[in-house]
């Protein structure tokens, strides 16, 4: 019950910009694989398709102690300050809900998670600023994660789910978070080599 473990909901429609017309996000079936491989490990329920609206994930958010999501992130700008604000990930549209956790809606929030995964393309990117970066990590620590991990370019589904899995049978068996993500990134590069495919997750905030 601690746990929140959410992988390839039933995705919105996007509408890039205005003079476009909206289209759905692609389904990600490797992400739904690794949510219920990570829900092996951990002997918890993901929440997968339908079921993973944005208005369910939010309300178990304050709750979790782990925040893991295998979805779509979507920078909205890198130029803009303000519109980074609005990068979110996608979960599924309902119940008044348009389906795109932002950072500002996420950054509203009072979290009590030790720790958030955000096990998606480019989830570490966003707005360089003297405050450093705007982004979708930057909504998790201002609602008062301590630990985001994030990545730094588009991801593949099977290291990604090979590295987590190695990540959370450390963390599980007592490792600092720093230590695990360490571990995991050495076993995956036993089996994909390319930096491409071990090296693109980061951790921010406590190593602890």
């Amino acid at each position: 019950k601690d746990i929140l473990l959410v992988g390839n909901p039933t995705m919105p429609g996007y509408q890039s910009r205005p003079d476009r017309d909206a289209h759905t996000l692609s389904p990600l079936p490797g992400a739904e694989a690794e949510a219920k491989y990570l829900g092996g490990i951990l002997k918890t329920e993901p929440l997968i398709g339908d079921a993973a609206t944005e208005v369910a994930v939010a309300s178990k958010m304050e709750a979790a102690r782990i925040l893991h999501f295998a979805t779509h992130g979507l920078l909205e700008s890198e130029s803009s300050y303000n519109e980074a604000f609005l990068s979110a990930l996608a979960f599924a549209p309902g119940e008044g809900e348009d389906g795109f956790l932002t950072v500002k809606e996420t950054a509203r929030m009072k979290l009590r998670a030790e720790l958030a995964v955000l096990s998606a393309c480019d989830t570490g990117r966003g707005q360089i600023s003297g405050d450093g970066v705007i982004g979708l990590s930057r909504g998790y620590i201002t609602a008062g994660v301590p630990t985001v991990v994030v990545s730094l370019w588009p991801v593949s589904d099977q290291a990604t789910a090979v590295l987590m899995g190695h990540f959370y049978e450390s963390l599980t068996s007592g490792s600092p978070k720093s230590v695990a993500l360490r571990s995991a990134i050495l076993e995956t590069k036993k089996k994909y080599p390319a930096p491409g495919m071990w090296a693109p997750f980061v951790l921010y905030g406590l190593a602890q």
